[in-house]
């Protein structure tokens, strides 16, 4: 794998709402950058941003050069993924792409900073980061499957609207202020449609148990990318999951509700010990209860909830929150570069 000291860094996606994040944790971080280069779309290009390396003017994807960039982080969706990161590979850069273009892919290495770290000496120019839900449920299924083997589980997420980017964001903004025209009327079902093309029905003072899109068997992608990514980075095939996707009127935060079981019965103190000692992760217990509001703006993925599971004993109970555009995406995006370094 190759090393670098001061390796010269490129954001490819960075108008968008990840992208942004990745260059300001880049700057909270000290990421040792030679240099920046601040890649987008035509749209973007021209405009200039100021960082911490000085003042970058952002480029266009479909004209930049990769040559002498050692490290792009990806962040530009699955499409631009698939067309413009195997051409920076093989310019010599090592990309780590935020995208699901690659994660499934069998030669590109899927990683979670502190959970799976050593997958990453399996590159070939391309390190695929997980979906943004995945993430924060590994960052508490990681320890106890290393713990005592991961067998099943069953998991429900509780996704911000910020997985569904600006648009999402706005949307719901959008919407409460609708709502609240009329608050009173939510009560009695007296309420007019709001309006918007993001979600299938209003997100605002409602839950949508339908994140992603309709694929095989009745489940959304989202639903699939649990199941799928969860075998990949825990490094075992046979774990059986069964995955709900929920949108909820969040801004940032993206939870997990899961009851997972092992090769083995697994007692909660046994369990926390695991987590606590989870770097990347908090373990809130003695009645603390981790919310979307807490972890928004911060690193770590935080736990609590955690017992023993009843209906069918042996298993662990948790709840797990993360800020969906730190740790979901653009924090492991730079945590991952960080292990490029010599």
């Amino acid at each position: 794998m190759k090393k670098f000291d001061r390796p010269h860094v490129a954001i490819v996606g960075a108008t968008g709402a990840v992208g942004t994040t990745m260059l300001s944790i880049l700057e909270e971080r000290n990421f040792p950058a030679a240099s920046l280069r601040l890649i987008a779309s035509a749209r973007s290009a021209g405009k200039t941003v100021s960082t911490q390396w000085g003042d970058i003017t952002i480029e266009d994807l479909a004209t930049a050069d990769p040559c002498g960039i050692d490290i792009a982080l990806f962040s530009a969706g699955g499409d631009r993924s698939r067309a413009f990161a195997p051409e920076f590979a093989a310019a010599g850069a090592t990309v780590i792409d935020n995208s699901s273009a690659f994660r499934m892919d069998a030669n590109v290495p899927l990683v979670v900073a502190n959970v799976n770290d050593a997958a990453i000496e399996e590159h070939l120019g391309i390190i695929a980061n997980p979906n943004c839900t995945t993430m924060a449920l590994m960052m508490a299924a990681g320890p106890l499957h290393r713990a005592a083997g991961l067998r099943s589980m069953i998991a429900t997420s509780y996704q911000s609207v910020s997985g569904s980017g600006q648009t999402g964001m706005a949307q719901l903004a959008a919407e409460v202020d609708h709502f609240n025209a009329n608050r009173d009327g939510l009560a009695v079902g007296d309420w007019t449609a709001p309006g918007g093309e993001v979600y299938a029905r209003p997100i605002a003072y409602n839950v949508l148990p339908l994140a992603g899109s309709i694929t095989a068997a009745g489940y959304t992608d989202e639903e699939w990318k649990l199941v799928h990514e969860t075998r990949k980075i825990l490094g075992r095939d046979s774990i059986r999951v069964e995955p709900t996707c929920v949108r909820v009127p969040v801004m940032v935060g993206h939870g997990i509700a899961a009851t997972m079981w092992f090769d083995r019965d697994m007692d909660v103190e046994e369990a926390a010990q695991a987590l606590r000692e989870t770097h990347g992760a908090q373990l809130w217990d003695d009645g603390k209860v981790p919310t979307p509001l807490d972890s928004a703006g911060i690193d770590d993925v935080l736990i609590g909830r955690l017992r023993r599971s009843v209906g069918h004993p042996g298993g662990i109970s948790l709840f797990a929150i993360g800020d969906n555009l730190r740790k979901g995406a653009a924090l492991n995006a730079v945590e991952l570069g960080e292990r490029l370094l010599n």
